[in-house]
């Protein structure tokens, strides 16, 4: 999607993506950062776990609203400033998860939009909440 500048944006306007979290995505997100922990790539070891299964790590779950940030609003030429999120509940395999941001605040002086983040799950429970700083582009792409 186009970005959109900053005098583009509205309070309270929002943006989503779905995806359903697979085996493969674990294990490359978990070779990517590092983390093979046995609670995301043991199903023996995780079944002994605190989750009774192997679970997704909670960085892809908030991952996925970096995708959200940058393909969706504002989009294209989204520069990432900070995020902070709250792992409410485990993501197990196979579930989807949808990100969602919503325009919270604009600093249209420093160019900084402020969104509030969720993920929820199909079933509608919120695994994660957060909030996420941005800086739009700064020309509509």
């Amino acid at each position: 999607m186009p970005g959109k500048t900053i005098s583009q944006l509205s309070i309270g306007e929002a943006g989503s993506a779905s995806r359903t979290i697979t085996e493969g995505d674990v294990y490359l997100f978990g070779g990517i950062i590092g983390d093979l922990n046995p609670l995301h790539t043991n199903e023996v070891a995780a079944k002994e776990g605190l989750f009774g299964k192997r679970v997704a790590h909670g960085m892809l779950t908030a991952s996925l609203l970096s995708g959200v940030l940058a393909q969706k609003l504002p989009g294209d030429g989204t520069i990432f400033l900070g995020l902070q999120v709250k792992f409410l509940k485990p993501v197990y395999f196979g579930e989807t998860v949808t990100a969602r941001v919503e325009v919270k605040e604009l600093r249209t002086e420093k160019n900084i939009a402020i969104f509030a983040c969720q993920c929820t799950n199909q079933d509608g429970v919120t695994v994660l909440t957060g909030e996420a700083t941005v800086m739009p582009p700064k020309k509509a792409s």
